[in-house]
């Protein structure tokens, strides 16, 4: 299949087809055209360079640091790490910006360049546009004189990292420590699983047990943490008597919980747990005072209404912005949200920096978790009760969505339409969102209610209309 380009990345399945495949041709390609963007921006001479644990990750990381060698970068490479990790590496080091070599929470057939900028940010959309149309010239200056790589041992960046958790003013390890909680954790065979461990110990928990957590990039299960994938940590924690499991990604930017009784905490309902905590203790500490955050939260299009309603409940104001981590923080900086994110685990906390991280959202959670004095399944009811339903459909080549999309925002014209970003439509007590994946070649269909009975009924009802329309 063709590469996906967009605000996530360069995507792609791993082959021999340069274009259609993720090839070491477009790792190299790609890596110029970046270099060349770095280069205009005249943002510094260093890269920082990590990677999840897929095994194709090791070759692409000698062709990146090969690549930025030759356009003279000096690369800060981090090996295994995770994506918040590098994130903040570029802030720490003042690095010209940064590369992620991960597919995120794609199978192992796939991989993944991530660019990041100077302030260890997503790139805007039209910086993206500008490496696609370098990429496509193919005219890439080479240095007269290479820089040598400098590989800086991971654990550096890695420690720092953890050190800046444990010091944001809502970090409450002593309560934690208190809670003498005994988690399971379930690192997917890659670097949460050497990362997350490390981060409880520093935290207090010392009753940890440890599921898939040897990075050696072969996942035990699809890397998405849905309920369908995590059978495993949900037996095991019932087999253990845990308090609780922790489910991350492959690259640790997704964060999703588990509760005593082997159940789901509900993916979407990880941001809302922490905004609710955060909005809670709004304005303690220096680094989340009145002026430089507001009471304000941002999700995404996708992510559930319940924090909408934890945000007005506390005197708040919640906007949603369309899908992606770089249109969130926009969103965030605009309003000075002192929180937000993605409903599928990812954490945005300004206060630590503007990108979702799985190690700052364990930490808040857990703060917010022993404070409560309760268990999962007791905390988990303090939060509205809404149900999600997620579906997708393959798009054929040449699917003419916009086409869809038209009809159905005729059909539905008398309810509240949004289309910043595909098509979300609005009831009172139900809401649909359809939109192309930025990571995959489908399209998503979420649906929200108070039943799971109702969600999945309008998405029958508007799988049927697209069906229709196919035919």
């Amino acid at each position: 299949m063709p590469l996906i380009k967009s605000i996530s990345g360069i995507r792609g399945t791993l082959g021999d087809k340069p274009g259609e495949d993720l090839t070491p041709e477009d790792v190299k390609k790609f890596t110029l055209a970046f270099a060349t963007f770095l280069k205009a921006k005249n943002w510094g001479d260093q890269v920082v360079v990590g990677r999840d644990a897929r095994p194709s990750g090791i070759k692409f990381k000698e062709i990146i640091t090969n690549a930025l060698s030759l356009a003279g970068f000096k690369v800060i490479d981090l090996d295994l790490a995770t994506t918040p990790t590098v994130e903040i590496a570029i802030i720490m080091t003042q690095a010209a910006g940064g590369i992620v070599i991960t597919a995120s929470h794609n199978t192992l057939e796939w991989n993944a360049l991530k660019l990041l900028n100077n302030q260890g940010e997503f790139l805007s959309a039209i910086d993206g546009a500008r490496i696609l149309e370098l990429a496509d010239l193919g005219v890439f200056p080479i240095s007269e004189t290479e820089n040598d790589s400098a590989s800086l041992v991971a654990p550096k960046y890695e420690d720092e990292h953890i050190k800046s958790v444990i010091s944001l003013p809502l970090v409450d390890p002593t309560s934690i420590q208190k809670a003498n909680f005994k988690i399971v954790v379930d690192g997917i065979n890659s670097v949460g699983g050497v990362v997350i461990p490390k981060l409880l110990r520093a935290l207090g928990v010392n009753n940890i047990i440890e599921l898939n957590c040897e990075p050696n990039g072969q996942f035990a299960h699809k890397p998405e943490p849905l309920a369908e994938n995590l059978t495993q940590i949900m037996d095991k924690v019932r087999q253990e008597k845990a308090d609780l499991g922790l489910v991350v990604d492959p690259d640790v930017d997704r964060l999703a919980f588990i509760d005593e009784n082997g159940e789901m905490f509900g993916e979407e309902y990880t941001l809302v747990a922490v905004a609710d905590y955060v909005l809670e203790n709004f304005a303690v500490g220096d680094s989340i005072k009145p002026g430089k955050y507001q009471r304000a939260t941002v999700s995404n299009l996708s992510s559930s209404r319940a924090l909408k309603d934890v945000t007005e409940k506390q005197s708040g104001r919640y906007e949603a912005a369309a899908v992606g981590e770089v249109n969130v923080v926009t969103k965030m900086k605009e309003l000075k949200a002192v929180i937000g994110g993605e409903g599928n685990g990812g954490i945005i906390y300004p206060a630590a920096h503007y990108g979702r991280d799985a190690l700052v959202g364990s930490a808040l959670f857990l703060s917010a978790l022993a404070r409560s004095g309760q268990k999962m399944s007791e905390f988990r009811k303090k939060f509205p009760a809404y149900y999600m339903v997620k579906d997708k459909m393959e798009l054929k080549s040449g699917f003419d969505l916009t086409g869809l999309l038209a009809q159905l925002k005729n059909s539905y014209r008398a309810e509240k339409i949004t289309d910043i970003d595909g098509l979300k439509i609005d009831w009172p007590e139900v809401w649909v969102h359809l939109r192309a994946s930025n990571t995959e070649p489908i399209m998503r269909l979420y649906a929200e209610a108070k039943t799971p009975a109702a969600a999945s009924a309008k998405i029958k009802e508007i799988k049927d209309i697209i069906l229709a329309y196919i035919k």
